[in-house]
């Protein structure tokens, strides 16, 4: 008995570990250019991690509520997440079944990052997910062509996009869907590139993940996709639960090799 015991657990963590490499997508490394932060000349490197193929759905935030119940929406403290916290969401445990497979909105930061560290990942960093946004189906970086420009701005034009369900639209050069079109997206260091007493802040790490007015000069003036994700970011407080603003999480390579 104890054997049938011990052969299952081994199998469902070898089926979880398959599911985990069938929802993200390896991003290689490399260096790019990001708007903000530093010299035009200069670019940052990034080094290769995994990263959700698509945001994470109500549904699956369910199952992390059922088992998190500090997390649910009348139970969740208000220093970390105001009262547009899953705004959507009927109840504790319920939602409108269309919006299962739709991006969870009305996220805080601090619930995201609560979510992703459950799963044994963590928040993008914001180099990380511009990196990974720069691609389009055939390209590491399509940021110069100006029809992918204007196909990632219609998309913000779109109305209630977060209600659409993920994985409807083609995948990326990395194998990774709905960077755009569907939601914005937290960040770890959603407002990094704001200099200002507030978002320097000594004290408590998470804490001080505040909403600043400053920002260092841009590099692309083309790219008015990005700009508007950096003006988004920048706006944002840690406990805000936005309607347009869901998440996804990713994985050192470390980590994930360590897991097999």
């Amino acid at each position: 008995m104890k054997t049938l015991i011990m052969t299952f657990i081994l199998g469902w963590s070898m089926a979880a570990v398959m599911a985990q490499e069938v929802e993200m997508a390896l991003v290689k490394g490399g260096e790019y250019s990001p708007l903000y932060g530093v010299e035009k000349e200069n670019k940052v490197s990034v080094s290769s991690f995994y990263m959700d193929k698509r945001p994470v759905t109500h549904a699956e935030f369910l199952r992390f509520v059922e088992e998190h119940p500090q997390w649910r929406k009348s139970k969740v403290k208000r220093l970390f997440a105001d009262e547009r916290y899953l705004d959507l969401w009927d109840g504790d445990l319920s939602f409108p079944e269309e919006l299962a497979e739709s991006p969870v909105n009305n996220i805080s930061w601090f619930a995201a990052k609560a979510y992703c560290e459950c799963q044994g990942k963590r928040l993008p960093y914001v180099d990380e997910w511009e990196y990974a946004a720069m691609a389009d189906e055939h390209r590491k970086d399509a940021r110069r062509d100006s029809l992918y420009n204007v196909k990632v701005l219609r998309g913000y034009e779109v109305p209630k996009t977060y209600r659409k369900k993920v994985a409807q639209t083609p995948e990326n050069y990395w194998g990774i869907q709905d960077l755009h079109g569907l939601v914005w997206e937290w960040t770890k260091d959603f407002n990094s590139i704001i200099l200002t007493g507030e978002s320097r802040n000594n004290g408590n790490t998470d804490q001080g993940m505040f909403c600043a007015s400053g920002a260092l000069g841009a590099n692309d003036l083309m790219n008015y996709a990005a700009f508007m994700r950096y003006a988004m970011r920048s706006s944002l407080k840690a406990k805000f639960s936005v309607t347009n603003l869901g998440f996804r999480c990713v994985t050192d390579l470390k980590v994930a090799d360590n897991a097999h």
